[in-house]
């Protein structure tokens, strides 16, 4: 099974991936976290693809496209969930084609969708674990929120240690992911909307404005 999955930031995508990746033992591919490999390993790519990351822009497809399939041939047996990637109608364009050269199939598209404002509420109110970042904790959210031990709060998991991204409370820099996101001329719904109108993967649109437990609930009673 391999699956795409897109939501905008604040939309818990990556906890609903871990839910997926744990429920069908896929290989839970982030785009982000490609690039890091890369970056820490030095290799070329990787060098190419920090200069753009660390201007805050998109890494361009030559350098992204050849990662990602990469890293999706790998898990070619076991099947995946890819995570962070498309993030625009050209990415989207070009996955597409790689896939299809490369003899890989696209079964499901997952679509979390929420409100801009409520995404960025979210964001800046998150709180990642040092053990898991896909661990769900939130500190206006009474369901996940984190939990105090010795006058500090902790993972409400596992009892990590947390901490916020510094990007997470600028406001600039989540207005510029989103700007992204939720463009649907030529960002990343005008790629959810290429698959969604390509018919080559069951679709699954889900309102990620409801609680964890719902979401998964409902994606995974539509992944069969």
């Amino acid at each position: 099974m391999n699956i795409l999955t897109f939501g905008p930031n604040g939309s818990g995508k990556g906890t609903q991936g871990a839910i997926v990746k744990e429920k069908y033992g896929l290989a839970h591919i982030e785009s982000g976290a490609i690039f890091r490999e890369h970056i820490k390993g030095g290799t070329e790519l990787g060098k190419k693809a920090k200069a753009y990351i660390d201007r805050g822009d998109l890494v361009p497809d030559e350098i992204t496209v050849p990662m990602v399939l990469e890293t999706l041939a790998k898990s070619k047996e076991k099947g995946w969930l890819l995570d962070g990637f498309p993030r625009s109608l050209e990415q989207a364009k070009a996955l597409d084609k790689a896939l299809t050269e490369s003899g890989m199939a696209l079964d499901y598209v997952i679509e979390i969708t929420l409100e801009r404002q409520i995404a960025k509420e979210r964001i800046m109110g998150r709180r990642l674990c040092a053990n898991d970042n896909n661990h769900p904790n939130h500190i206006a959210f009474e369901a996940i929120k984190p939990v105090e031990k010795d006058g500090r709060l902790v993972c409400r998991v596992c009892g990590g240690e947390l901490s916020a991204r510094a990007d997470d409370q600028d406001e600039a820099a989540i207005g510029k992911r989103h700007d992204i996101y939720y463009d649907d001329k030529t960002g990343t719904m005008a790629a959810v909307n290429y698959f969604k109108q390509s018919g080559k993967a069951k679709v699954i649109s889900v309102d990620g404005s409801k609680g964890i437990k719902e979401v998964s609930a409902e994606i995974l009673g539509k992944l069969v």
